[in-house]
């Protein structure tokens, strides 16, 4: 929720997991629904990883290692991969901070 808000206050989309009515839903109805909604999944979950391994289709998965960067830097390279890559671009592309 932190970087969700973090996002919003930069004009960005968001929509947090718990706010999609999917917490306690599979990884596929996630894709699914990101997919659907033209959203890229932001995630520390490497079962999304594993899902983009087998060919499932998706929006975009942007995967960081938790711990790895202070909020802050993440939200600013969230930011900066929002300006840099289209829609089309982050089509079951995965991108790792």
């Amino acid at each position: 929720p932190v970087i969700a808000d973090g996002l919003r206050r930069r004009g960005i989309d968001v929509m947090t997991t718990g706010e999609a009515g999917l917490r306690s839903a599979a990884d596929v109805e996630h894709a699914r629904l990101a997919r659907m909604q033209q959203r890229v999944i932001v995630t520390s979950d490497r079962d999304f990883l594993v899902l983009a391994g087998r060919g499932t289709t998706h929006a975009g998965i942007v995967y960081y290692r938790q711990g790895r960067y202070a909020v802050g830097e993440v939200i600013r390279r969230l930011v900066r991969l929002w300006e840099q890559r289209t829609p089309e671009e982050m089509q079951n592309h995965v991108e790792f901070l």
